[in-house]
């Protein structure tokens, strides 16, 4: 689909303006312009990169994206209008001739991944800009982790980096970093209008030990005065994005012989890595690199409480997950406990045989196939900014008194194992395959 014309000779402007009353006619048209903010390194002010900014018909009451989303949510086409959005971003950038060396952030809403891309606005990802990174929102990221991990990995196979923004506006965006692992991260702008808030500290010592952990970079949004570029960089930021160091505008198009200027330091991403949700169990995982013991269910019932003990932590709430391998061994009383859970930390997770979408209050659930081996798993697994430690255990079968069956186990506290047996769990709260994902877009 060819590109609106422009009388202001910018691409990506409506022409000709009408009034839109209804937020379907805007999906129907297509009519969305792209407005691209710069993105620079706040050592040196370079423009590496610019962020592809959806709007609504101009004068309209869809121009703001916020209302237009909502309005899309309310009629059951945020999926479409996303697409449309994405569509326009990478148009934009062709049509202004963008150097491949500049990237180029484009936004995805994690609540429209299982969308599939409408076949009109097929043409405009056949040719793209080169260095594209994929820019996930905090909103909605616990609400389907398992399309948002396949995405990711979609992404990332298709040679796009993974960026995580409005990271500090919730605590879920928080928590489930470690499993999408960005290779950049967005601070969101209220840490920088509220430096002294205890939550900024908070947000910002756990981004800088992903970043160290992981060599992911800190990109400063909001940065409107030179007081917030100092403050950015204090908190590690290296890259930014605000008025001070450009407004979101419109592109002029490219012209013949004349090439966008392109950085002196194009942005370099951390070495990709493999954070997809594996069709493994995490005993599988895990076992798979350390020696595994032997134990009867009595005596891992301490060390599983134990674990969920260390996700109550109130100053950096982690994420947990277990499998109870049948909704029998899901007693009521184990239904209080993490119920409880629920209600302190982010994320908590509850999967086996016969479980429903929320087998306890506030807990996220999900039904094992009847051939899955996780139904012979039995794991709890934390996982926060500092702390992380998996139990995995597979039943031996035995018969008899349920607090004597034996199962063979490891215990791990080694990140990159328990970030991977995680993975397998979030991969299996939603249905394999009730949705196509189009991760290359």
């Amino acid at each position: 689909m060819s590109t609106p014309p422009s009388p202001q000779g910018y691409v990506g402007v409506i022409d000709p303006p009408r009034a839109y009353t209804d937020v379907a006619q805007v999906i129907d048209d297509r009519a969305i312009w792209t407005a691209f903010q710069p993105i620079v390194r706040l050592d040196t002010r370079e423009v590496i990169g610019y962020e592809a900014l959806s709007r609504g018909p101009a004068g309209s009451r869809w121009q703001d994206p916020v209302a237009m989303f909502s309005a899309a949510r309310a009629i059951g086409r945020a999926g479409e209008l996303d697409w449309v959005c994405r569509a326009r971003a990478h148009q934009g950038a062709v049509a202004a001739g963008l150097s491949p060396e500049l990237v180029l952030f484009v936004n995805v809403e994690p609540s429209t991944l299982r969308e599939p891309c409408p076949p009109d606005l097929l043409p405009a990802f056949v040719r793209t800009h080169e260095r594209v990174i994929m820019e996930f929102t905090e909103r909605d990221l616990a609400a389907d982790p398992a399309a948002l991990l396949m995405a990711t990995s979609g992404h990332r196979a298709a040679g796009h980096g993974i960026a995580l923004d409005d990271v500090g506006a919730e605590p879920t965006s928080l928590a489930l970093m470690p499993f999408v692992h960005p290779d950049i991260v967005k601070l969101d702008l209220r840490l920088l209008h509220n430096p002294d808030a205890p939550q900024t500290a908070q947000v910002v010592n756990a981004v800088v030990a992903h970043a160290e952990r992981t060599g992911a970079l800190i990109l400063a949004e909001g940065i409107e005065r030179e007081a917030h570029l100092a403050l950015a960089r204090s908190m590690g930021a290296t890259l930014g994005q605000g008025w001070l160091l450009g407004r979101p505008a419109q592109l002029p198009p490219a012209r013949p012989y004349v090439a966008r200027p392109a950085p002196a330091r194009p942005l370099q991403l951390p070495a990709p890595v493999d954070a997809a949700a594996s069709a493994s169990t995490p005993f599988e995982i895990v076992a798979g690199g350390r020696p595994a013991a032997r134990a009867s269910k009595r005596t891992l019932l301490t060390t599983t409480r134990y674990l969920e003990s260390k996700a109550v932590d109130t100053t950096d709430p982690p994420v947990i997950l277990a499998c109870f391998q049948d909704a029998a061994h899901f007693t009521p009383r184990t239904a209080y406990r993490y119920s409880a859970l629920a209600r302190e930390v982010p994320f908590v997770a509850a999967l086996g045989a016969g479980f429903g979408t929320e087998p306890a209050p506030g807990v996220r659930g999900a039904a094992l196939a009847g051939g899955d081996r996780l139904r012979h798993e039995w794991n709890v697994l934390v996982v926060g900014p500092y702390f992380s430690a998996a139990l995995v255990a597979r039943d031996l079968g035995d018969t008899g008194v349920d607090r004597h069956r034996r199962f063979e186990y490891v215990l791990t506290y080694e990140r990159p194992l328990v970030l991977a047996a995680a993975r397998a769990l979030l991969g299996r709260l939603t249905p394999a395959g009730t949705a196509s994902i189009r991760p290359g877009a």
